[in-house]
């Protein structure tokens, strides 16, 4: 074991990303135009994609890091059958759920039903279906959009650890992304249902929703399930649906027979819209849930 992942293992993951949390919103000057910055030229981030590109005009940091773009900076792929990449950022994996086991890395997996709070009937429609992990890292757009149109049915806030999601950890942190704090997010789709998880991370495990507003903060004791059922909230494809307040990783799941993934490498970049797969996403339907 290195010494970093060692440290993963004995750091006070909550306390440090409390502090983090306020010192990201804290609105003196000084201090956040030189945090904006220093991340702006270490991390060479684009902001000329930014509707505020000007990163002093920024309220506080986190405000910079959950910037908005310009409407143009993004496009959803024109096939309205391609499923779409629902974030800015790298391929960790994607392929092949086999018989309930997702893979983390060479040597780590985990279960579907673990990455959903344990729930074996909400995994059961994923058990050889197909996933996309997306890691976001500081230089990245932090918003999460939907990979396809979908009706929000329930939300569930899995209570865990906030290790790091970066590359070092995945590969040497059993079922890493099955044990970090994280929001489960259920679909139903036009064929079927689908998931997106939003995976906290160390420093960084705030999430946010279009729906809901700020889900993380506060942290979890026990899992916290919440119904969307008769609300009505369906999200069309492409549609902004949360962020990261600071940034983490996105895990996708489909059903069986809905989509297949096109080829895609580890630690290959993304960006919001693109395609990664194809499937029946569009055209005749029974849908699973109301719509607005």
């Amino acid at each position: 074991m290195t010494f970093k992942v060692f440290l993963q293992y004995i750091l006070p993951h909550r306390l440090l990303s409390r502090i983090v949390y306020w010192a990201t919103r804290w609105t003196f000057g000084p201090w956040k135009d030189w945090l904006i910055g220093t991340i702006v030229r270490n991390y060479q981030v684009n902001m000329a994609e930014a509707a505020q590109p000007d990163p002093r005009a920024y309220q506080h940091f986190n405000a910079f890091f959950t910037r908005k773009l310009r409407a143009d900076a993004r496009r959803a792929d024109a096939d309205p059958d391609a499923l779409l990449s629902p974030a800015d950022g790298r391929i960790s994996q994607s392929g092949a759920i086999v018989e309930g086991r997702i893979f983390q890395a060479k040597g780590q997996d985990y279960t579907a039903a673990e990455l959903l709070g344990g729930d074996e009937a909400a995994a059961a429609p994923f058990r050889n279906g197909a996933f996309v992990t997306v890691y976001l890292s500081p230089r990245d757009y932090h918003r999460v959009h939907m990979p396809l149109k979908g009706t929000l049915r329930e939300t569930v806030h899995v209570p865990g650890r906030i290790f790091s999601v970066a590359p070092f950890a995945v590969a040497a942190i059993p079922r890493l992304f099955a044990r970090n704090e994280r929001l489960v997010c259920h679909f139903d789709g036009e064929h079927g249902p689908f998931v997106v998880v939003m995976v906290g991370a160390i420093l960084v495990s705030s999430v946010a929703t279009v729906w809901d507003g700020l889900v993380i903060p506060p942290y979890a004791s026990s899992i916290r399930r919440k119904s969307f059922a008769g609300r009505n909230i369906t999200l069309e494809r492409f549609a902004e649906m949360a962020r990261f307040n600071m940034g983490s990783t996105v895990i996708v799941l489909l059903p069986e027979g809905s989509t297949t993934l096109d080829a895609m490498e580890s630690q290959q970049a993304v960006r919001v819209g693109e395609r990664i797969g194809h499937g029946r996403i569009s055209g005749a339907s029974h849908p699973s849930g109301p719509e607005n």
